[in-house]
Parts: structure tokens; C-alpha cells; sequence
């Protein structure tokens, strides 16, 4: 592999996780003291990413950050925007960030988000966090505008293409189906109705099994069989809400 790395090409890649407490994104701390009242001390918050090596594309990049984090392989990612504004970084913090790096204060920026449940991460390094997606810190650079950005996205996206199921475990119930919906677009559903919607969907398939050590009635199981979903898409389509 080619470790000489592109210094003006990088991948961002907004992780967003979903537990019970709702919609979550992975951020990394940016911190640098220079220990000098000359220069800003710098503790804040942004999207992981990195620069492009030469020896990779622009997909294999990303899942080399997103594998680093998480230790998780072979995960669907969407990429959603392209950034390469040569005013991306003007703050006084992010020149000093970029340039205590030695590399270029110029940079364009492709962006991915990857969906998964939350409790399937194991964090690998130190310095990064879980935070809800409506209470996110101070970010740097322009990362508040990528992971809006990356927000939005999903949300069109969900709509129209299967990624709901991401978020959930390969075995999950109406409930969590229906929290996910509500997590990520902050609603309440009405839920004899979604109820009706979802079991109205081939690819939604029931097991034999409940969920079992949880205090209220034991839950029957689905998954979500992408093999239908590919032979009926645009016939049996997504759940409306």
C-alpha cells in the first residue's frame, strides 16, 4: 500500500448510531495548546475523517477511518456532498489546527454517513464520543453544515430506499421499527396504524421467536429480508409515514 497521502483531497465520514434514547453521531475531540496567549487553545468537537491515500479510492478511504474506529467491516455508507469551498476553513482555530499538521488550508472534502445501531459499536480509541443529534457541542471547520447535511440526506433517503433496517438488529421488533422512524425524524406515530403499514410488507418477515427478559409481554421477532425487498421494490414499496 502507498501511504503518501493526497494533501488537499480528504474523506469525512458522519457515523450516526440509534439507541433507546434516540439518534446518535460519532465525533472526534479536537484539542491543541501551544501554550502561548498568541495563539487560541483548541478543545472542540468534529466529524472523523482523513486524507485521501493515493493507493485508495475515495470508498475505500472511508471505510479505512470508519473500520479504524469501530473495527467494523463490510457496513453500508451513502455518500452524500462534495465540499471544496476554498473558504471551508477561516476560523483562527481551524488554520492553526490545519497548519500545526503541515498540511494544506485549502482542502476538498467527500462526505459519507454510515447507519447502524449504536450498541454494535465498540470504540477503539480514546477521544471520541456519542452525541444525541440534537445536542451536539461546538463542531470545528464546517462540520456542523456536513453533518446537517448528512441529516438530511438520511432522512430523504430513508423515504425512498431500505435504510431504516440499518439502524436495527437482524432480528427487532414493530416497536423498535416504529422508534426508529421517531427517533430519526422526531415524530410521534400513530401505532395500530404503522402496525398496519409494516405487516402489509413482505419483506417485513415474522419468526417463531419473542423477545424475551424484558418486564411487559414478550415481543414477536421480524427481520428484513433484502432478497424480497429487491424482487418487490416498486410494487410492495417502504413504509409511509
Amino acid at each position: 500500500m502507498d501511504f503518501r497521502k493526497r494533501d488537499n483531497v480528504t474523506v469525512d465520514c458522519v457515523v450516526f448510531g440509534l439507541d433507546s434514547n434516540g439518534l446518535h453521531v460519532l465525533l472526534r475531540n479536537r484539542t491543541l495548546n501551544m501554550y502561548d496567549d498568541d495563539y487560541p487553545i483548541i478543545d472542540d468537537w468534529i466529524v472523523t475523517g482523513y486524507y485521501v491515500f493515493k493507493s485508495k479510492t475515495l470508498e475505500e478511504s472511508a471505510d479505512l477511518i470508519f473500520k479504524e474506529i469501530t473495527g467494523l467491516s463490510n457496513v453500508d455508507k451513502m455518500q452524500f456532498k462534495t465540499y471544496g469551498n476554498p473558504n471551508r476553513m477561516k476560523s483562527d482555530k481551524d488554520i492553526l489546527w490545519v497548519r500545526s499538521r503541515g498540511v494544506k488550508t485549502q482542502t476538498m472534502t467527500t462526505a459519507y454517513y454510515y447507519a447502524l445501531p449504536l450498541g454494535t459499536v465498540k470504540l477503539k480509541h480514546d477521544g471520541f464520543k456519542w452525541f444525541l443529534y440534537g445536542e451536539l457541542p461546538e463542531l470545528g471547520f464546517d462540520h456542523s453544515k456536513i453533518v446537517e447535511d448528512a441529516y438530511e440526506d438520511l432522512k430523504r433517503k430513508i423515504m425512498i430506499e431500505p435504510i431504516i433496517f440499518d439502524f436495527l438488529p437482524p432480528k427487532f421488533t414493530l416497536n423498535d421499527l416504529q422508534f426508529a422512524y421517531e427517533a430519526i425524524f422526531n415524530i410521534e406515530i400513530d401505532n395500530r396504524n404503522f402496525r398496519k403499514k409494516v405487516l402489509s410488507k413482505s419483506y417485513v418477515v415474522g419468526t417463531n421467536e419473542k423477545r424475551k427478559g424484558v418486564s411487559k409481554k414478550p415481543s414477536k421477532l421480524y427481520f428484513f429480508s433484502r432478497e424480497i425487498y429487491d424482487e418487490v421494490k416498486g410494487k410492495d414499496y417502504l413504509v409511509s409515514i
